[in-house]
């Protein structure tokens, strides 16, 4: 998780005076914006029931207790995140129709999409980068219960096994893509709309294998219907112990691939509702409550500021830039 503890640690200290900001004058200033003056709707542009959406729905309800109204949650899925992420861009930019995305569609839309329907820095605004999950590889019962086993069969047997993603052009899809580019294997991708669909069919044997977000993976791990493979993290997680890293698994070393959560605002939305939305957000990742939950789904919280999460954005494009190129992957 290199990258996005670096955000982390270089978020700290603007986070802290953004917040001793907020101590002065938590919404005294801020307040004569009038907002928020109706129901917030958070647009999570995949389905329910994946980390995405169940890291949305915490944040919601804590959003809601700390501005004292109501927040609720939309799935608008599809595209790899593009339909939820347009209907955002094109809401009036007051701060009531919010967007709660991913990497896939903040930092990879745009230099996967072969007719771009938006340009994430120049359509949006980036409120915070809040946290999120390491990225795992898991099979099931009948696949090789080892990461080596399966590149060594993948291998020997290039046709014979597939894996499930969230969709085409997702993080999560790039993150296996570039690891089966450093390993050398070719297994076929069978792209789902979300998690909530791949898992299914890799329980039935319609895939052998899966790449998700270790939060989203756990309870099969843990329940035994299927097996988390690896880690895609500079070390092992205290929930999941006894899953090593893709380093200790197969040797590929600086194998680190976070699925982080974002959330932006339609761009023109005024400067004092984002610092707003920020100052509450700030507080929402710090209810030890919300932490508590968070870590229980192995997805970590973070600090950041409209500013420094704009930065991050804009680093994980150049980080990736290069792996796209490689691979190919495009979004129709």
């Amino acid at each position: 998780m290199v990258h996005f503890l670096h955000v982390k640690r270089r978020a700290l200290f603007a986070a802290v005076a953004y917040l001793g900001f907020a101590a002065a004058a938590p919404f005294s200033a801020l307040a004569q914006t009038n907002f928020p003056t109706k129901t917030i709707r958070l647009i999570v542009p995949f389905p329910a029931g994946g980390p995405t959406d169940i890291f949305a729905r915490q944040y919601a309800i804590g959003l809601s207790r700390v501005l004292n109204q109501s927040v609720i949650v939309d799935n608008k899925a599809g595209a790899s995140g593009a339909i939820g992420s347009l209907e955002v861009k094109r809401s009036q930019p007051d701060g009531h129709t919010l967007l709660f995305g991913t990497a896939s569609n903040l930092a990879l839309y745009n230099l996967m999409a072969l007719k771009p329907q938006y340009d994430y820095l120049k359509d949006f605004t980036t409120v915070a980068v809040v946290g999120g999950s390491a990225v795992v590889i898991m099979s099931n019962k009948e696949s090789p219960q080892t990461l080596k086993a399966l590149i060594d069969q993948a291998k020997a047997n290039p046709t014979k096994f597939r894996y499930g993603s969230p969709g085409q052009g997702t993080y999560l899809h790039l993150s296996m893509e570039r690891f089966l580019l450093e390993s050398g294997a070719k297994i076929e991708h069978i792209p789902y709309k979300g998690s909530g669909q791949a898992k299914p069919a890799l329980l039935g044997g319609q895939t052998e294998t899966m790449v998700d977000a270790l939060g989203s993976a756990l309870p099969l791990h843990q329940g035994g219907q299927a097996k988390i493979l690896a880690i895609a993290a500079n070390k092992r997680s205290s929930l999941a112990p006894d899953v090593p890293t893709v380093n200790e698994a197969l040797g590929i070393k600086g194998f680190e691939a976070v699925l982080w959560n974002g959330i932006a605002a339609p761009a023109g939305t005024p400067k004092a509702v984002i610092d707003i939305l920020a100052t509450a957000t700030a507080k929402v990742l710090k209810d030890p409550g919300l932490v508590e939950q968070l870590k229980q789904l192995a997805m970590e919280p973070t600090d950041s500021t409209p500013e420094s999460a704009t930065e991050y954005i804009k680093e994980e494009m150049m980080r990736w830039k290069p792996v796209i190129e490689k691979t190919g992957l495009r979004i129709e």
